[in-house]
């Protein structure tokens, strides 16, 4: 699996939808995300990739594209 394939499964997980469109999706133009939606995505990411994000991070992710941004950070490639 990728790492962009690992990151899109996080996001499945956390909001429970195979069907969105993930590329173009931002915080809190779905009803999941929200703030406690944001915590468990979060917790997936880190989780999936086996890191932890610094707080700045955590408040930085906004959309799906900031995400693999952030990510890049942690010498992750996508």
């Amino acid at each position: 699996m990728t790492n962009k394939e690992k990151y899109t499964e996080a996001f499945k997980k956390s909001f429970e939808n195979e069907n969105l469109i993930f590329e173009d999706l931002e915080y809190q133009s779905i009803n999941e995300w929200d703030s406690i939606g944001h915590l468990f995505l979060t917790s997936n990411i880190e989780e999936m990739f086996g890191i932890t994000f610094e707080i700045d991070d955590i408040t930085d992710l906004s959309s799906f594209k900031k995400g693999i941004e952030i990510l890049k950070k942690y010498d992750l490639e996508f």
